[in-house]
């Protein structure tokens, strides 16, 4: 557990008494302080008075069902931001389809794993560490802009810089990948005629396309071979977690930044997710920031997947292999990135070696 985190402040809420204090016990023992509640409506009240850092929240409890109070605290704008992990005995794709759809932000299910609930506490507080830390600084960041002066555009980059690092807690490679994105979208974005504003603004925010991968479990990212109808459901939310992130702020790097995160696996042909929008529809920056991600994806190893080299991934963008197709990409887009392909390799080669 990092140190910051602890100290954290935590609302349990259970209509078992025996179940919450064990929970307590648990969050306790690893330093964060602990209030409760006994049923939904308690909890929404609890909640709202003392806006905890995490709240863990029984499915089904007297007064109000733990899906009704998760609703009605991510509706609110005091604390839509706080993330919610459902405890629930329910095992069945409803019931989960249904805590997604209330807001919830993971789930355990019971009777709980000490060491499951351990990891899962400690990633979501890292995202609610996250989202602060970004509100916090957007705000001043905000009042510096309106003096428009270097020293502001630099500090306001460098939060962005601490963003993409996020990513990099979940693996070295993913780090890299990041950081050359940002190189891709720039040099594409140049390519297509953009003014220097949009370039030099999907530099920074393309970094950040992944950020919600901070709220998927590990043994999902980093699981060799190919994930089950679960796994990857969990796996495609994070657009939306990432989207969601980002969300709220008046920055035009953050709030194209929402974009890209939201969309970046959107497909011209109406293929990709999660919203399934086709053509024109589709964020152009995203738009960019998805030929970009495809690249570098396939020249990536992976534990699912070997490296492949710049021709083969030429081919198979340009040509198609079943998995990827040219339709799934805005055709100027495409024809920029094939009349750029060299550069492509060049920044590729250049970037990977020590991932700068």
């Amino acid at each position: 557990m990092a140190v910051e985190e602890a100290g954290k402040t935590i609302l349990i809420a259970d209509d078992d008494e025996g179940i919450t204090m064990l929970l307590r016990t648990l969050c306790e023992d690893k330093g964060y302080r602990t209030i409760s509640a006994s049923d939904g409506q308690k909890a929404v009240e609890v909640a709202l008075q003392n806006l905890p850092d995490l709240i863990v929240m029984d499915a089904t409890m007297p007064e109000k069902s733990g899906f009704d109070a998760t609703r009605e605290l991510k509706s609110n704008e005091l604390s839509r931001h706080i993330p919610i992990v459902m405890l629930t005995g329910l095992r069945t794709r409803e019931d989960r389809l249904r805590g997604i759809a209330a807001g919830a932000n993971d789930f355990l299910t019971k009777p709980v794993d000490a060491e499951e609930f351990a990891l899962r506490v400690s990633n979501n507080l890292k995202i609610k560490e996250y989202h602060d830390f970004l509100e916090h600084h957007a705000r001043i960041l905000e009042e510096q802009v309106r003096e428009r002066t270097e020293e502001i555009r630099k500090g306001y980059i460098d939060t962005i810089y601490r963003l993409a690092v996020v990513s990099e807690f979940k693996d070295e490679d993913t780090g890299f990948h990041i950081k050359r994105i940002g190189y891709f979208t720039k040099e594409l974005a140049s390519a297509l005629g953009m003014c220097n504003d949009f370039v030099e603004s999907i530099y920074h925010a393309s970094m950040m396309h992944d950020i919600g991968k901070v709220g998927i479990p590990d043994g999902i990212m980093l699981k060799p071979g190919a994930l089950n109808d679960d796994e990857w459901k969990m796996m495609k939310s994070h657009a939306e977690r990432g989207a969601h992130i980002l969300s709220g702020s008046n920055s035009p790097y953050l709030k194209m930044a929402e974009q890209i995160a939201r969309s970046h696996h959107e497909r011209w042909d109406g293929s990709g997710y999660p919203a399934g929008i086709r053509g024109e529809a589709i964020p152009f920056a995203a738009r960019v920031t998805t030929i970009a991600d495809q690249y570098d994806a396939l020249r990536t190893r992976r534990t699912y997947k070997p490296a492949l080299p710049h021709a083969a991934t030429m081919r198979i963008i340009t040509e198609g292999d079943g998995r990827t197709l040219p339709t799934h990409f805005d055709p100027r887009v495409l024809e920029a990135f094939v009349r750029n392909g060299p550069r492509f390799e060049e920044l590729f080669e250049k970037r990977s070696e020590n991932g700068s």
